[in-house]
């Protein structure tokens, strides 16, 4: 009788399990950093989207200072001489920092104070505009591109002195109808109308998460 022999076992060395470990490894860091991603993303675009409201509710600072123009407080050229805090506006020009936003502004608690370029304190004491359901506040100030409180003597176009003088300087818009050249024969028609100063708004919005907008406008006062 022949004795068979059996083939040997042959040995498992695991090969494909490692190799399948390794792809696995590969996916789950891939799904990790698409989550991760994703994740980044939506958080991105909720900022923008808090963003974009909070530019729309700094339109509500714009619409009450331009209703303190034309009926309110400051609705007469000489109403704006002077300082009025209760209205958050300056009669002079404030110290802003290099992007152009007022100091004053940069500052929190409910009375904060701020240089204007003449050296003197000034500080807003008007209520914020807040919106507690929404966590939302709106706080601004307005200031007059000027040198001094007071009338203006001379204008200018350009930058107002760091220090007042015995004139008040301030920033203007020129008439289309300046007197520009020609004789004194044309002097009583071509003399334009009295020269428009500029004035600054500069709103602070403070939302959800940390949001901020700042927002800064100048306009002309209609009845200059």
């Amino acid at each position: 009788m022949t004795k068979q022999s059996l083939p040997k076992a042959s040995r498992q060395r695991g090969v494909v399990l490692l190799f399948c470990l390794i792809v696995l490894v590969v996916l789950l860091s891939g799904g990790v950093a698409v989550v991760r991603s994703m994740n980044s993303s939506l958080f991105s675009a909720g900022n923008l989207a808090f963003k974009r409201d909070l530019v729309n509710r700094g339109e509500l600072a714009a619409s009450t200072v331009l209703t303190q123009f034309k009926s309110g407080a400051l609705a007469t050229v000489a109403d704006t001489y002077t300082n009025m805090p209760a209205r958050n506006y300056s009669a002079v020009q404030l110290v802003a920092n290099d992007r152009g936003i007022p100091l004053v502004l940069l500052k929190t608690g409910a009375t904060p104070t701020g240089k204007n370029v003449a050296g003197a304190d000034f500080s807003p004491t008007s209520a914020d505009i807040k919106d507690d359901d929404a966590g939302v506040t709106i706080r601004y100030v307005i200031d007059r591109l000027c040198s001094a409180t007071g009338e203006p003597t001379i204008t200018t176009t350009n930058t107002p002195p760091a220090s007042a003088g015995a004139d008040v300087h301030c920033v203007s818009v020129p008439s289309s109808t300046d007197l520009i050249g020609g004789d004194a024969r044309r002097a009583g028609k071509d003399l334009g109308n009295a020269l428009a100063l500029v004035y600054r708004l500069t709103v602070r919005v403070s939302g959800p998460r940390d949001t901020q907008v700042f927002l800064q406008s100048s306009f002309t006062n209609p009845l200059e």
